[in-house]
């Protein structure tokens, strides 16, 4: 099969300076967009300085006394009410790796429940689930200064320049170095126009993507035989389930033209050195823990994971700290450093260090929570650092969910549209107003120190819980972040050699990092993967369609995604210059469907989906395919996550952001 179109079309593009919009920032060659004013928001006249009650059906400043009393009684009302599982918490993959690990211990240690989780259920709870079956532990495989040396690139369902700037900035120099890249995504943006492939599926067709790309791997021998053979299970059923994916069928489900996929399959099948890069265009779906590890299946086959023949696996996190609020254990199945909670040796580990029983029944995951308070289950809710109404799928049932149950608690830097809905508003620190520490994407401890006094009486979320626990009554050690951290270390070996005295001294370590002695492990499973039997597992899952088709009524499918000047709700870059830069919520869409629906570029319209309706504004272009339309959800007011639908990951429960019908209106 010829290989010309797709080489002229990358060394045109190549040809191109990298461009990007005037206005942003550069920070040693990298664009920082999102950083354009990092600062603004701090001083925003918004920023909340006192806390706030609810009296009347009015939010009103009293002191922390009253506030922390007023939590006080109603948490207790809500365990003499409904017992230990009556209360939930939702911490923040915004706060530090410390603070994670109080709230979460609060949960279990004074209320006595498991009922604790963080938004990674929306965005990366796949990732944690795919890449614990297929390699033993939740974290990329390899760290980024690896990836970046790959002579071969496969980024999925991500778009780094853009939500990533630095990591695109970075990887868009080792294309430019001459590292291959295939870029599989429904839109043309970011590094799509430098790929050599690109691949442009249906949303929620990624399986049966990866699948194909699998089929022609080991159709041409382009597989590692020894390393299937010595360091992974699973290959004869997922040779078996690879027959039914040839490229035909391939291109028949996913929209993605055979030619291309078996050049896309090539280009990593041959290079010496690949990396996988991956990002919510994987995770969200409803079967989005099936696409991570069939998109681990390349890797495997490759034998580039643990190994000097390749880089692995590597999610971009949506946060800054979301695989570390994860790794803190502020999960509802899962204590610090990933013991589950139904497995005694792990439950006794905790009470050693805690000195009080770990509950042994999961908790309820964010969405579970949800529906409890909706039907009365739920009695309190302590909501810490995410806007869940302008994040969370479905909105209308969320905020239904805040109405119902009988105490909310939201822990904020503004009245966002979830403070507006709470009973008790406790004003707190932002990142650059903390002592601890955060965990990068590719699991590196990286230290965090105040740099300004946090406003007014804003207090950090560590000083926060501690308050809370005391006003319970209750005392929970660990009275610094140092402290937690290392008490941390004492009950998950994995971070036992980690401290703040040690990253002052030499930076940023990954984990695993079992001894203060010893360096952290940058790259996995060299040695051996951290499942049970050693080995790599390959799955088999089959494809399944989406939770939602396009008909006659919905005829388009919305993605949603971010955009370059904003970051996740938008509630500190909307405070800050990026408003100048991005002021309004952009719907893309293509020319033949402004065409078909009698959308003007510009000009306001209404999306509509079987859940709910939005406001935007038309933007036409050709970087959305016809028949798809993309939004981002950094402006709470245009009601984007009114539309998305319940439909969530079937193992993991994150929703399905990536595939929504919805029909678009002209105003």
């Amino acid at each position: 099969m010829s290989a010309a179109p797709w080489t002229s079309s990358r060394q045109a593009a190549r040809s191109r300076p990298y461009s990007r919009p005037a206005t942003a920032r550069s920070t040693r060659g990298t664009p920082a967009s999102k950083a354009a004013s990092p600062h603004g928001f701090l001083t925003s006249p918004e920023r909340l300085t006192r806390p706030l009650l609810r009296r009347g059906g009015r939010l009103e400043p009293v002191g922390w006394e009253e506030a922390l009393g007023h939590v006080a009684r109603g948490l207790r009302a809500a365990l003499a009410d409904g017992g230990p599982d009556a209360v939930a918490a939702i911490s923040s993959a915004r706060a530090t790796n410390e603070e994670n690990y109080l709230v979460q211990k609060f949960m279990r240690t004074v209320i006595g429940t498991n009922n604790v989780d963080n938004c990674s259920r929306l965005c990366h709870s796949p990732s944690a689930a795919g890449l614990t079956a297929s390699f033993g532990l939740s974290g990329g495989t390899d760290g980024f200064d690896d990836v970046e040396r790959s002579d071969c690139l496969l980024v999925v369902g991500a778009n780094p320049v853009e939500a990533h700037p630095v990591v695109g900035a970075r990887l868009l120099r080792s294309v430019l170095r001459g590292a291959g890249l295939v870029v599989a995504d429904p839109r043309a943006v970011g590094l799509a126009e430098h790929a050599d492939v690109h691949l442009r599926p249906r949303p929620g067709t990624n399986v049966a993507l990866f699948h194909g790309l699998a089929h022609v791997l080991l159709a041409e021998g382009l597989t590692d035989e020894e390393f299937l053979r010595e360091r992974a299970t699973g290959l004869d059923r997922l040779t078996e389930l690879l027959a039914d994916y040839p490229p035909d069928r391939v291109a028949d489900i996913t929209g993605v033209p055979a030619a291309d996929l078996v050049a896309a399959a090539r280009l990593y099948g041959e290079a010496e050195c690949p990396a996988i890069v991956y990002g919510l265009g994987v995770t969200e779906h409803l079967h989005g823990t099936d696409g991570v590890r069939s998109l681990a299946n390349l890797a495997i086959l490759r034998g580039a994971v643990g190994t000097g023949r390749g880089h692995g696996v590597n999610p971009l996190r949506g946060q800054n700290n979301v695989q570390g609020a994860s790794d803190m254990g502020a999960l509802p199945d899962l204590l610090p450093g990933y013991g589950r909670v139904v497995d005694p040796t792990a439950r006794a580990r905790a009470e050693a260090v805690w000195g009080v029983p770990v509950p042994e029944r999961p908790g309820l995951r964010i969405p579970e929570m949800f529906a409890a308070a909706r039907t009365g289950e739920l009695r309190a809710l302590w909501v810490i650092g995410e806007d869940v109404c302008a994040t969370d799928p479905d909105a209308n049932e969320v905020a239904a969910a805040l109405d119902a149950c009988p105490l909310v608690v939201c822990s904020e830097l503004f009245l966002s549209e979830t403070a507006r809905r709470a009973d008790v508003v406790l004003p707190v620190a932002s990142w650059l107003e903390k002592d601890g520490t955060f965990v990068n994407f590719d699991r590196r401890f990286q230290r965090v120190r105040p740099a300004v006094p946090p406003p007014g009486e804003a207090r950090s979320d560590f000083d926060v819980v501690h308050a809370v626990a005391s006003a319970m009554g209750a005392g929970l050690g660990c009275p610094t972040p140092a402290a937690a951290l290392a008490e941390c270390g004492r009950l998950a070996p994995v971070f036992a050699g980690v401290s703040h005295d040690r990253l002052d001294r030499e930076g940023a370590v990954p984990w695993p990092c079992r001894d203060p002695g010893r360096p952290g492990e940058t790259k996995l499973y060299q040695d051996r993967f951290a499942t049970v039997d050693g080995r790599a597992h390959l799955s088999a899952a089959p494809y399944l369609p989406p939770g939602e088709h396009p008909d006659d009524d919905y005829p388009l499918i919305l993605v949603t995604g971010r955009r370059w000047a904003h970051y996740n709700s938008g509630s500190m870059t909307r405070r800050g210059a990026n408003i100048v830069l991005d002021p309004v919520d952009l719907l893309d869409l293509h020319p033949d469907d402004a065409h078909r629906y009698a959308v003007r570029d510009g000009e306001p319209v209404t999306l509509e989906s079987r859940h709910g309706r939005a406001r935007l504004v038309a933007r036409i272009g050709e970087q959305t395919a016809p028949g798809q339309v993309f939004c981002s959800f950094h402006f709470p007011a245009s009601g984007v996550n009114r539309l998305t639908s319940g439909h969530a990951d079937t193992v993991t429960s994150c929703p399905e952001y990536k595939v929504t019908a919805v029909r678009v209106i002209a105003s």
